[in-house]
């Protein structure tokens, strides 16, 4: 069953307020929770309620408090929110100073309920793509760690969060396969605040260890294809374009 999103509108203008709730109101999949007329009533139950909505739909202009404190106060508790803004007021100051706590749009009145609905499908389905892309990208590393101790490789040398960061830079971003030394030993030191050489032999000292005491056949497994294993250890950048490659090719497979 889809999740609902919970609503809370805030607007003194009683006829939109009554649109919205009657064009929401049996709706599948969202839901009006709370009205309020005005900025007061707004902040004190946003403060007191802030679990039981997703996101607010809110003008600036309102009586006793107007929109931009309310802003700032959320800002001050850390309560952060899906915000939509839908308002009759034009001038760019205020929409700029609006945009400044980071709400989702801003809809100009009078406007249509088909196109709200749409803005505010658009700002959850936001949402959940940056919840499913952070969980996706903690998968990857998850699997690189994993896959670099059984390749024998201890966590506690530099040079293993050097090659887990070059690995998912590269697995992000196949083109770099032939940048290693002008893209990734750069952007790798100044995260780590060392210098491009340092992050080099630190990720070759990594991959001496790895192979010294690391699963054979598993070694052979990987890099049997795309290096000569009997020959020498791979290069860095062979070492860190396999194992982007692989991981590719396996999430490929699972979602085939």
């Amino acid at each position: 069953m889809e999740k609902k999103v919970n609503v809370l509108i805030v607007d003194d203008n009683e006829s939109v307020v009554d649109s919205i709730k009657k064009y929401f109101s049996s709706h599948g999949s969202i839901n009006v929770v709370n009205t309020c007329s005005n900025g007061k009533e707004a902040l004190e139950f946003i403060l007191k309620e802030p679990n039981k909505f997703d996101l607010i739909l809110m003008d600036i202009i309102l009586p006793e408090i107007d929109g931009l404190e309310i802003l700032e106060k959320m800002k001050e508790e850390n309560i952060s929110k899906k915000i939509i803004i839908i308002s009759s007021y034009k001038k760019d100051y205020s929409v700029n100073r609006v945009n400044n706590y980071g709400i989702n749009y801003y809809i100009q009145k009078p406007f249509s309920l088909e196109s709200l609905e749409k803005r505010i499908n658009e700002v959850m389905e936001e949402t959940l793509d940056s919840f499913n892309s952070l969980n996706d990208k903690k998968d990857v590393i998850y699997t690189i760690s994993n896959l670099l101790h059984s390749l024998g490789m201890p966590s506690h040398i530099k040079g293993y969060q050097y090659i887990r960061e070059s690995i998912l830079m590269m697995y992000d971003n196949p083109d770099m396969v032939g940048g290693i030394t002008k893209e990734i030993y750069p952007e790798i030191a100044d995260k780590y605040d060392t210098t491009s050489s340092r992050v080099e032999r630190a990720i070759r000292h990594a991959i001496e260890v790895s192979w010294n005491r690391g699963d054979y056949d598993l070694m052979e497994e990987i890099f049997g294809n795309s290096v000569d294993y009997d020959r020498a250890k791979p290069t860095n950048s062979e070492f860190i374009a396999t194992l982007a490659d692989k991981l590719r090719v396996d999430k490929n497979l699972i979602m085939a």
